[in-house]
């Protein structure tokens, strides 16, 4: 019988976090313009939300990505 095991081992730091955080957050504010579009909100509206949508979350992620990196430059 196979066992569950919920004991993940933690996750190593990615090659480019910078830029694979900007990636994620860019098709998140895509898909904000695309339903926005479908749905029959205004265009110009959306890319201006998710303009700033995309500006905040890239900000807060690098912010937290650099204390991170700090941090495990600081441990032995």
């Amino acid at each position: 019988m196979k066992r569950l095991r919920w004991d993940l081992e933690p996750r190593g730091t990615p090659q480019r976090p910078y830029r694979d955080t900007a990636l994620v957050y860019l098709g998140f504010a895509v898909l904000i313009v695309v339903v926005a579009t479908l749905t029959g909100g205004g265009f110009v509206r959306a890319v201006v939300v998710a303009t700033l949508f995309w500006a905040a979350a890239t900000g807060y992620s690098w912010l937290r990505w650099r204390r991170r990196l700090a941090e495990e430059r600081r441990r032995p």
